[in-house]
């Protein structure tokens, strides 16, 4: 167990409060490949669409610019307007890049934490800036695994990259017999089949690391069993504070209930360990009322009461019993047992010459 182990092992899971603790602090299972291969992903999907958009505009501001070149008197001014031209430009046809970059990236992490918003990274913390700490980190388990993770995701990439050149090389030593248009579109055609497949290995990179990010996330949420128990009584509060709390309100209610004892028009009892206080006034009330009623000691404190108050004390056990065990404090008798409470009512009436 973990409390029996001199190191506290983490070996519970993490409960409701402490994931929020964590994800207030901005600490969540966030995979930066997922984000990478999401961008590469998209940014070949809309080349695709959009390379010949781009290639024309860009082919026509080229052509505009050296169709007025001749005309060009260079001045201050003039300057001035050609910069402020080809910077309006160039900005409309790279702003669909740019506004795709800034929606995958929103995406790709809302997908993985959901709304988060949190200035806590962004804290001063002076620990960061201990050197042997710095030290401690750049040969801890997680930058090791890091590293590893690099190497691999470049050896994949390379690995594929050659394999798909290797498969075209063929066709690229007859690139010197083939006109200028056609040697770009096989360039281009396999530049995208190289990008293609190395989103493919990206993909499944990004899945592996986000499975891996989500799983280190989870170990390091864990708790020990202390830890379970120091939140329990943050939330909750003390056990013992708890108890001394519910043994209070208990007291209270018990001396409620005796300070209403005198106002009973008749105690049943099974003799010795249960009493029930009874009242009835038919102007009053639809069907007689338990006051209040007890085992053992507040028994014996009702019968107590009751003698000194002059109240009648019956013994018949059957109708105490029932009475104790179904009918709560200030609430009606039942109607099955209407009969039973109403002929010791009756009994106890005729004794005082009370009408019933």
């Amino acid at each position: 167990m973990a409390e029996d182990t001199p190191t506290g092992e983490r070996t519970e899971p993490a409960s409701a409060k402490r994931r929020d603790d964590y994800r207030n602090k901005g600490q969540v299972a966030q995979s930066k490949e997922v984000q990478t291969a999401a961008l590469l992903t998209c940014m070949l999907l809309f080349w695709y669409f959009y390379a010949p958009f781009f290639l024309e505009n860009l082919m026509n501001l080229v052509g505009h610019i050296l169709a007025s070149s001749g005309e060009f008197n260079l001045t201050a001014l003039s300057l001035n307007s050609f910069l402020y031209f080809l910077l309006q430009k160039t900005g409309l046809i790279i702003l669909p890049v740019f506004l795709l970059t800034l929606c995958v990236g929103f995406l790709s992490t809302f997908a993985q934490v959901g709304w988060l918003f949190t200035f806590h990274p962004l804290t001063p913390d002076l620990t960061k800036l201990d050197p042997i700490q710095g030290m401690g980190k750049f040969f801890s388990k997680k930058s090791i695994v890091e590293i590893i993770k690099s190497l691999l995701k470049v050896f994949l990439i390379g690995w594929v990259a050659y394999l798909t050149i290797k498969g075209e090389f063929a066709k690229a030593l007859l690139l010197g017999d083939m006109a200028l248009y056609e040697t770009i579109l096989f360039l281009a055609n396999t530049a995208a089949m190289v990008l293609a497949k190395i989103c493919a290995v990206m993909i499944f990179l990004a899945a592996l690391d986000y499975a891996f990010v989500r799983y280190e996330m989870e170990e390091k949420m864990k708790m020990t069993k202390q830890e379970q128990k120091e939140e329990l009584k943050e939330t909750e509060g003390d056990p013992h504070i708890k108890s001394k709390i519910r043994s209070i309100q208990q007291a209270m209610a018990r001396q409620r209930m005796m300070a209403s004892v005198p106002e009973a028009d008749v105690i049943i009892t099974n003799p010795t360990h249960i009493a029930v206080a009874i009242r009835y006034d038919s102007k009053e009330m639809d069907a007689p009322m338990v006051l209040a009623k007890g085992q053992e000691l507040i028994a014996q404190k009702i019968k107590e009461l009751g003698r000194e108050n002059n109240i009648p004390i019956i013994e018949n056990p059957p109708v105490a019993r029932l009475l104790h065990s179904k009918v709560e404090i200030g609430s009606s008798i039942p109607e099955d047992l209407f009969k039973a409470v109403a002929e010791v009512l009756a009994h106890v009436y005729s004794l005082k010459g009370k009408i019933f």
